[in-house]
């Protein structure tokens, strides 16, 4: 949980929130008093041949559900304060006064006892003054199973909105509010929804220390199942490595034999839609390892093949940690071609929440397995006539393995103060890839052969910066090494190295203006080349690089991310890869 904000007053943030949506959207206007958004009466074509949608709730669930108004989805949505239903009064001023005269009004509310209240006042008020008004609740949650959910029943969440985009798309081709209504309680039936969390969500406005108290509550590691979207407690505290909780939520979806939770009965290869809802804090590399590794189940485990995957924040709980998996089975209609349950889902829609970019035909062709081709080397690593000691070369590149794997920590938390965090874990990677290449590899006498293959290894596994910069160095130090060798077969001594070094510095000058003093790993790189090429001793040069990493420490940047890190704390470590590189070569250093 995280009790940090930009926006602390919870009004505000919600009343400019939803003011939002008309600058997102211009044929949306903004009831600020009632806090309701609804379509601009000119926007809605041949009103009087339609019905209209509205739905609402809590805020704090964005897009849902003021982000799907717009044409062929909702009406208008009433909105009250965080977590909080909108009063009946809100709701009546939407029905009587901010819809167009039309065939009817259906009204679309998730099973909450505040939202069944209010929007069911409304609804009689509304039929009251002689208005054609129907509702339809939503209960997709099977967190809560029918012991637990008793006379109240299950919650509504992600699922719903499946619900309300089938509904505002039949209403848009003119359909009755029969119709509208049958279809809408037919989806309901069919959509089943179970959420995960790693914490519940920090309200804007109150006191911070709630975070420090969510963590005792579920510490890290720990995920809770069943979580509703209002931090609402679920039913069951679980390990929260993913493929463990995905197999919990889907058992929970579509276990047949669950007489707590088998609301809906799914098939193999029965035509389902999958959505995956992002509470709101989960990253979009993270949601998009989430998805597959659901659709990866649904498919291996009980025959399902989705035939739309819908990801993303759909309906959310402000900055929540968590996600919910929806699964709803296709079911017939009856109301002819057009209408179906796929069809009005991939209808089109003008409103900012929806997230069906992907055209139907797109879903729909046939494409064939792309034959994925990978061009080779033109040519195997020639051999070459520099000689080493195949145990010492393995000896001494371990050590140096070792030394970096053990100082990542380090790394990462210097460069997480001066930089983007990520120059440990790259070393790391690259380091480890290379120990498996020597584990399972046993290294020849030819210094090359085995040079090239380390280069591949760098090649394919550091990104970023760090990772080209050694990648082009190394490259560079190959081709250097084999111009210094001789005719017949040579030991690669220190002098060698250091020409070939030296010679490589300069080949990287070329992509980078790079130099000492300009806290770099040039800072290490450069002094150990310079003391190897005199000394001829590993162990001093190692020592002058160490000396030139540790010169770093207060050293203004002239490249690389520091160059834009405020603040003083970065003057007080040294340069993260000047770091990195110093302790590979003192690890070499130890190794000889």
């Amino acid at each position: 949980m995280s009790a940090k904000h930009f926006v602390n007053d919870p009004n505000k943030a919600v009343i400019d929130a939803l003011r939002s949506l008309t600058l997102t959207n211009p044929s949306l206007c903004f009831d600020e008093a009632n806090k309701i958004i609804y379509r601009h009466p000119s926007s809605i074509e041949n009103a009087h041949d339609k019905i209209t949608l509205i739905c609402g709730g809590g805020s704090g669930h964005e897009p849902g559900f003021p982000g799907y108004v717009g044409r062929g989805f909702l009406t208008a949505c009433v909105a009250g304060t965080i977590f909080a239903s909108p009063g009946a009064e809100q709701i009546r001023t939407c029905l009587a006064d901010r819809l167009p005269d039309s065939k009817g009004t259906l009204v679309l509310v998730m099973n909450y006892t505040g939202d069944i209240l209010n929007f069911g006042m409304g609804v009689e008020k509304a039929r009251g003054m002689g208005k054609n008004v129907e509702m339809v609740v939503v209960a997709d949650d099977v967190g809560v199973g029918r012991e637990k959910g008793g006379k109240v029943g299950r919650r509504g969440i992600a699922g719903a909105v499946l619900v309300v985009k089938i509904c505002g798309a039949l209403a848009e081709t003119g359909a009755s509010l029969e119709e509208t209504t049958m279809v809408g309680r037919l989806a309901a039936e069919n959509v089943v929804s179970v959420a995960t969390s790693l914490s519940r969500v920090h309200v804007p406005g109150r006191p911070s220390e709630d975070a420090d108290e969510e963590l005792k509550r579920l510490p890290i590691g720990a995920a809770e199942l069943g979580m509703g979207i209002h931090n609402e407690p679920g039913c069951e505290k679980i390990d929260s490595e993913l493929p463990s909780v995905v197999k919990k939520m889907l058992a929970q979806l579509l276990d047949p034999d669950d007489k707590d939770r088998a609301y809906l009965r799914i098939e193999r290869n029965d035509p389902t839609v999958m959505l995956i809802n992002n509470f709101g804090g989960l990253s979009n590399l993270e949601l998009g390892a989430i998805t597959t590794e659901v659709h990866s189940q649904l498919v291996n485990e009980y025959g399902l093949k989705p035939l739309r995957v819908i990801t993303g924040v759909i309906n959310g709980s402000l900055n929540g940690l968590g996600f919910g998996v929806s699964i709803m089975k296709l079911t017939d209609t009856g109301l002819g071609s057009g209408k179906s349950f796929l069809d009005l889902i991939d209808a089109p829609t003008e409103c900012i929440g929806w997230l069906g970019a992907i055209k139907r035909d797109t879903w729909e062709k046939q494409y064939q397995e792309v034959e994925e081709k990978s061009s080779k080397l033109a040519d195997e690593v020639k051999p070459s006539n520099l000689k080493v000691d195949p145990a010492l070369w393995k000896k001494v590149l371990n050590s140096g393995l070792e030394c970096v794997i053990a100082a990542e920590p380090e790394v990462t938390k210097y460069d997480t103060i001066a930089g983007d965090g990520d120059c440990g874990i790259g070393l790391k990677r690259g380091a480890e890839a290379i120990q498996k290449l020597l584990e399972h590899t046993k290294p020849t006498d030819d210094a090359l052969v085995n040079f090239h293959k380390i280069i591949q290894i760098v090649e394919n596994t550091m990104d970023g910066t760090s990772g080209a910069l050694y990648a082009i160095f190394l490259n560079a130090l190959a081709t250097n090494l084999r111009a210094n060798g001789t005719s017949s077969p040579t030991e690669l001594t220190p002098k060698i190295w250091a020409r070939a070094l030296d010679q490589s510095v300069k080949n990287l000058s070329r992509y980078t203006p790079a130099q000492p003093g300009d806290r770099t790993l040039m800072d290490a790189l450069c002094p150990f080349i310079d003391t190897l090429q005199k000394s001829g001793s590993v162990k001093e040069a190692a020592e002058a690089a160490a000396k030139g990493a540790e010169s770093t420490r207060g050293m203004k940047a002239s490249l690389g991310r520091t160059v834009y890190v405020g603040g003083e704390g970065w003057q007080g470590v040294p340069d993260p890869g000047a770091y990195g590189l110093s302790e590979i070569l003192s690890g070499f250093a130890k190794g000889l």
